[in-house]
């Protein structure tokens, strides 16, 4: 069987190492030390010196930290785009709360502001103004944030931007995790550059960002002995794992370039292909393009629809997924509220993530590009 080519697998840069190596030189093996402090500093640098920045174990533990720093509580209703992992919404149910879910547009895949300001007309009608909105920067695609916090800004509702698989995305120049009044980012062992897990919360709010690494170190008070007046949580990131990000960090502009360039290959490739589409970038707006994502249309295609193409390169030993199945349609989540037309669906029933790792080679791109082929000529003759 040919070798295992991956959706997006981690791809080290070689620094990475040194930074590790250096926290056991000084015996910094537990949470915190100076990894982290470096990799806080290295983030706050890259998306915006008027951020704050603190490093945690997850983007979904930094989500949770940021609903609790919003003030959402049980009964209380928080916004989130319905097209999107599960992690951008459960940390709304850890809380009691209720989400309540948006539909796509077009343009960009991500939240509506069509039906966002929909959502919360209808749900102030019913005495229930949300709490929160959660925009999602979909596999790297940044959301329409203007128009959003336009709305937000309207309805004088805080914006909790998920940006965890946007690092290096930008509108007009400013980088997606720098909109919202809070904002979090992830390097799971798949995004964009990783520290094996691990995540952050960004905020241009000091105490917002002091307040989130007080609860999550247990929520400690200053005292001599273990004293608690609040709920923590174990959810700082190690100084290991930062080590691991201080090195990734030194490459991210390199990964983003060639997670662009594998765009533009697959662009070149099928763009005159009948029945597919890309997201394209909107006028000012700048995608790491984390992962290349497609749409087929079965009825301009020939018949070829997404798990014909899955299909295929699963029996080729190569990974690609459908796009995210939108919150409304989990079964977790049957019976919540949702605005919207059916965008989302349409795209999770016909959309399709191709394999888009940085370390691709070009024999890994050769075979990908030849299951295409096949997929095309078979179609072709069946055609005939």
């Amino acid at each position: 069987m040919n070798s295992k080519i991956w959706l997006s697998s981690p791809h080290m840069g070689g620094k990475e190492i040194d930074f590790i190596n250096d926290a056991f030189d000084g015996n910094w093996l537990a949470p915190l030390g100076p990894n982290v402090d470096g990799l806080e500093s290295d983030l706050q640098t890259f998306v915006g010196n008027n951020v704050h920045i603190g490093a945690l174990s997850s983007g979904t533990a930094a989500l949770h930290l940021g609903l609790i720093l919003l003030g959402v509580q049980a009964g209380d209703e928080v916004i989130c785009q319905s097209m999107t992992f599960s992690a951008s919404a459960n940390p709304i149910v850890y809380l009691g709360a209720t989400p309540v879910f948006i539909d796509s547009e077009p343009e960009t895949w991500n939240m509506s502001p069509r039906f966002l300001e929909e959502a919360i007309v209808g749900r102030m009608a019913k005495g229930k103004k949300p709490k929160a909105i959660i925009p999602v920067h979909l596999y790297g695609m940044p959301a329409n944030m203007r128009e959003i916090m336009t709305i937000a800004d309207k309805f004088g509702i805080p914006v909790l931007e998920d940006a965890a698989e946007a690092l290096g995305s930008s509108i007009n120049g400013k980088m997606c995790g720098s909109f919202g009044e809070i904002a979090v980012l992830s390097f799971n062992g798949n995004k964009i550059i990783t520290t094996s897990g691990g995540g952050a919360l960004v905020s241009g709010k000091k105490e917002y960002v002091d307040k989130a690494r007080f609860l999550a170190t247990q929520a400690r008070d200053p005292a001599p002995h273990y004293q608690h007046s609040h709920i923590g949580y174990n959810y700082r990131m190690s100084n290991i794992c930062a080590g691991i990000g201080r090195g990734q960090m030194i490459v991210l502009p390199e990964r983003i370039a060639q997670r662009r360039a594998i765009y533009q290959k697959y662009s070149e490739k099928l763009s005159s292909w009948p029945g597919i589409s890309f997201v394209t970038e909107p006028q000012g707006y700048f995608s790491n393009r984390w992962l290349t994502t497609i749409v087929i249309d079965p009825e301009q295609s020939g018949g070829i629809n997404r798990e014909t193409l899955r299909c295929q390169f699963e029996k080729d030993n190569i990974e690609s997924r459908p796009l995210w199945k939108p919150m409304h349609m989990q079964p977790i989540f049957k019976g919540t509220p949702f605005y919207g037309d059916g965008t989302a669906e349409r795209f999770f029933e016909n959309g399709l993530c191709l394999p888009s790792g940085s370390n691709l080679t070009d024999a890994e791109m050769t075979r990908i590009f030849n299951v295409l082929d096949a997929v095309w000529q078979n179609a072709s003759v069946k055609a005939q």
